[in-house]
């Protein structure tokens, strides 16, 4: 649990954290759009040169980003898995009723690299965002809703309450397995079904203790007379800076490059051998 860096903030001074919270909003909604709408080696290429660039800017080191890569790990594998094995194409390898396909370890490794990228991106934004700043940049970004009676401020509300409670929840749950520990209890035993029985001294506390928190968070809010966003005024208001309108500019050039390259590798028939 300790290798989930999604809600966790990494506090240094970089350019990438003394960004506008909306515009890292905005850069981490043209990524995911560029990661879903390119197919081709050399456009992924642009994606990671984009995210390294981003990487050294944030200052944040590139050992903690991988380490959000760990919690996604099974996932990762079992979309791997089933587009090594599940897609028609030239048969390379077979045994038994599984067979590999040049076409399969192409859609396997774009997979694997879009599933990368996309963890990586979004745990720069929480890395070097906090949770108040997020909230106010979606509260800000969306407030356009209010006008069809979406309930913005409550939703970004709850977002970043659930953000602020991951790290709380982590220490809680590591609290809990040193005392199970020192009880007696085995979180190290092997086989399914032993560890899911190892899991129950483990999940029961937690569950409780987090009720508890909601419970007594609840209440906080009501005894401060907390009635929603209608009237509220921000302690640190948003405001753009020279900076934070030329990162626009980037980032719509970034979303251009990146349709141009799939684009005209999809139009000339020499090209497309770098494509999917």
């Amino acid at each position: 649990m300790k290798d989930i860096t999604i809600g966790q903030y990494y506090p240094t001074n970089s350019i990438i954290h003394n960004l506008d919270p909306r515009v890292k909003l905005f850069g981490t909604m043209i990524l995911i759009i560029s990661l879903f709408i390119t197919n081709s080696f050399l456009s992924y290429l642009l994606v990671g040169l984009a995210l390294c660039l981003t990487i050294r800017l944030s200052k944040i080191p590139l050992k903690t980003l991988l380490q959000g890569l760990k919690a996604i790990f099974i996932l990762l594998l079992i979309s791997v898995s089933f587009n090594l094995f599940l897609t028609d194409g030239k048969v390379l390898v077979q045994f038994f009723i599984f067979k590999i396909t040049d076409e399969g370890i192409r859609r396997a490794l774009f997979i694997a690299i879009r599933l990368a990228f996309l963890v990586i991106g979004t745990s720069i934004m929480t890395l070097t965002t906090t949770p108040n700043d997020l909230s106010d940049a979606l509260e800000k970004s969306f407030h356009f809703l209010t006008r069809f009676r979406v309930p913005v401020h409550e939703i970004a509300m709850m977002m970043s309450i659930a953000l602020r409670f991951i790290p709380i929840l982590m220490e809680e749950t590591d609290k809990i397995m040193k005392a199970q520990k020192s009880r007696g209890a085995d979180f190290e035993s092997k086989g399914l079904m032993n560890k899911a029985k190892a899991l129950i001294p483990l999940l029961v506390p937690l569950f409780v203790s987090a009720i508890r928190r909601a419970v007594d968070l609840a209440n906080a809010m009501e005894a401060r007379c907390y009635r929603g966003g209608n009237g509220r005024t921000k302690m640190k208001p948003l405001h753009y800076k020279k900076a934070d309108k030329y990162t626009y500019g980037i980032y719509v050039v970034y979303l251009i490059a990146v349709i141009a390259i799939d684009w005209g590798l999809s139009a000339i028939p020499a090209l497309q051998i770098f494509h999917i």
